[in-house]
């Protein structure tokens, strides 16, 4: 049964930021699934929704970003799911603004989510959807960067962007990770 889970940090001071992406795109699955997300058996959002026939349950972590791991780890014990069925979405700076990439598994490539969630899970076997957030910052000014919104004219991209990695989810779900990578890499 898949899991797909957005990244982001809990609260209104982050909404709508580039870190939240995974957060909006989760929502815009949801609304795409006519899925009500609630609270979870941790600390997780979580809704469950169909698609091709089968169960998909969408998540988001209600912990902070660099504690990801905590929250998807306990999200696969609680639906008895392994990690290969667990597709992560989440924010990328090496990305340009508005491409998506997937893979298989892999090194955290910096990301402090991404790194807790391996070292909590003990693997990096897990699908993931990165989302280009680009990297439009002046040198030492990375934090502001992820922390701030987009400007209008990049909100338009990043809707876009956002239904296409929808599409690739939904193949995700249909025809697994190596078929979504091959459609929308």
């Amino acid at each position: 049964m898949p899991v797909i889970v957005g990244l982001g940090n809990p609260g209104r001071k982050y909404a709508g930021t580039r870190h939240n992406i995974g957060f909006t795109f989760i929502d815009k699955l949801a609304e795409a699934m006519s899925v009500r997300m609630g609270p979870g058996k941790g600390p997780f959002h979580v809704g469950k929704g169909r698609h091709a026939g089968q169960n998909v349950y969408l998540a988001k972590p209600t912990t902070y970003m660099n504690n990801s791991g905590d929250a998807v780890q306990k999200l696969l014990h609680w639906y008895k799911e392994g990690t290969v069925n667990c597709l992560v979405c989440y924010d990328d700076l090496d990305l340009e603004l508005g491409t998506i990439r997937l893979r298989p598994g892999g090194s955290a490539g910096g990301h402090n989510g991404i790194k807790d969630i391996i070292q909590k899970l003990g693997t990096d076997a897990f699908p993931r959807l990165r989302i280009g957030i680009g990297n439009d910052f002046p040198r030492g000014r990375q934090v502001q960067y992820v922390l701030s919104p987009f400007t209008e004219k990049e909100q338009d991209i990043m809707t876009s962007t956002i239904d296409n990695a929808i599409d690739a989810s939904f193949t995700f779900v249909r025809d697994g990770i190596d078929e979504a990578m091959n459609n929308f890499n």
